[in-house]
């Protein structure tokens, strides 16, 4: 296990996060020493989403307005369908994201979550994954989509489902603990 004190990682969510997408990675953080927050677009709680039905509540630790890319090491997108759709549609979060890929840092993505990273630029030439309702989209916007549980493309790590998190979470650690990769482009 890497130990990974002394980083910092945002974890962008809102209403509708996928359940274990949110909260399998931030354990598996948490427990290789980040620190882990919870990003939100407004204070106060989140929803996820488990099973066909609302889940557990997740407290926001901050809020976009409040938080700069420079204050983390890399960023966690988790899936949901109603989750992503949200967040692709706030000007800030999108800024948010594409921040990370101008500075190099680690970026993950899993199931629908890859759905923010065409709305910031960031997977025209680049392999990724992600559930499969979504390939065409990613492909329409330039991704070399793979069907495999987790494809890593300089620093961006994708998977397709809460199944694949263990390989998710894996990648994921290993890429924070790299940090920055200087061929990421945007």
């Amino acid at each position: 296990m890497k130990d990974l004190i002394n980083r910092k990682v945002a974890i962008l969510s809102t209403d509708g996060f996928e359940e274990s997408e949110l909260t399998s990675p931030k354990n598996a953080l948490e427990e290789s020493g980040a620190t882990v927050d919870i990003i939100s677009l407004e204070e106060g709680r989140i929803r996820g989403w488990k099973d066909g039905n609302w889940s557990l509540d997740i407290a926001v630790d901050h809020t976009i307005d409040a938080i700069y890319e420079d204050d983390y090491d890399a960023l966690v997108l988790p899936g949901g369908v109603i989750n992503p759709d949200k967040l692709r549609r706030n000007e800030k979060a999108i800024a948010f994201v594409r921040s990370f890929f101008r500075s190099h840092k680690p970026v993950a993505a899993i199931c629908h979550g890859p759905q923010i990273l065409i709305d910031a630029d960031a997977v025209n030439g680049r392999k990724l994954t992600s559930f499969h309702s979504i390939r065409k989209d990613l492909e329409n916007a330039g991704a070399k989509w793979l069907n495999e549980e987790v494809v890593v493309d300089q620093g961006l790590v994708t998977s397709r489902s809460p199944s694949d998190l263990p390989a998710f979470n894996k990648k994921l650690i290993e890429e924070v603990y790299e940090g920055r990769h200087s061929k990421q482009t945007l």
